[in-house]
């Protein structure tokens, strides 16, 4: 088993639903003997269920993490980057509607619809990052490239196909760029992801311009914003997984 899955498997009760589920398992076992303080754990838990399950909820959580919007164009201080890193967001395995060939998830072809943008916007080429950690036939990296160049027609220099994490990539990425005199980079993810990719890649020798996308934004509130939905608790999830991510980075720093 690899490190990779132990990890996943291991954070999964770090995060809704499963630390609801360990919650309400905890308030199951003390109802005999601590009846009161069971059900209240057994509330709580559901409360905290349907909470992070609605859009409003949700969504201003991931807006914290976000940065500000900004244009990359604008740049504020020192020379302009040289290169545009997109991080990987997934894989869509065995894609029957393109012959059963895996292919790049929604989420990273979100990333790579605005690296292709920000690359007509500049003209900067690009690096794609992601390994192959569930085993696929090929990297995600190559097939970020492969999604570029052939439904984008966005040339793909570089391509870092070793990563399993964002540490990993910022490592891989920088043994890449480093020897080619670039430092300066637009890194490409979403917007709740982008404070630790930030603080990863600047600990990796960076220095980064923020282009982040797919923001938490809403049209209007609406009564749907308070009904519990499943995307909804997907991006609570979300949060938590960064925020804690933060934390740990945070804490590491501190040791050292």
């Amino acid at each position: 088993m690899s490190f990779w899955l132990i990890e996943k498997l291991i954070s999964v009760w770090f995060l809704p639903p499963g630390c609801l589920m360990v919650l309400t398992g905890w308030g199951v076992l003390r109802l005999r003997k601590h009846p009161r303080s069971g059900k209240a754990l057994i509330l709580l838990s559901l409360i905290a269920l349907w909470a992070l399950s609605t859009p409003l909820l949700s969504r201003t959580l991931l807006q914290a993490l976000e940065p500000a919007p900004t244009d990359p164009l604008n740049i504020l201080s020192g020379p302009p980057p040289q290169a545009i890193v997109i991080l990987g967001g997934g894989q869509y395995f065995a894609a029957p509607e393109f012959g059963g060939s895996d292919t790049v998830s929604e989420s990273t072809l979100t990333r790579l619809r605005y690296g292709a943008h920000l690359h007509r916007l500049t003209g900067k080429p690009i690096l794609v990052s992601g390994g192959a950690p569930e085993g696929g036939a090929i990297s995600e990296a190559q097939n970020m490239k492969r999604v570029l160049e052939h439904d984008f027609q966005v040339p793909v220099p570089w391509v870092e196909a070793t990563s399993a994490n964002t540490l990993e990539t910022a490592r891989a990425s920088r043994a890449m760029l480093a020897p080619l005199g670039i430092n300066r980079v637009y890194l490409v993810t979403h917007a709740w992801h982008m404070p630790r990719s930030k603080w990863i890649f600047q600990q990796a020798g960076f220095h980064v311009v923020i282009a982040p996308t797919q923001y938490a934004t809403s049209l209007r509130l609406t009564p749907r914003d308070f009904v519990p939905h499943a995307y909804a608790l997907q991006d609570s999830s979300h949060f938590f997984h960064e925020l804690i991510g933060l934390l740990w980075y945070g804490l590491k720093s501190v040791i050292r």
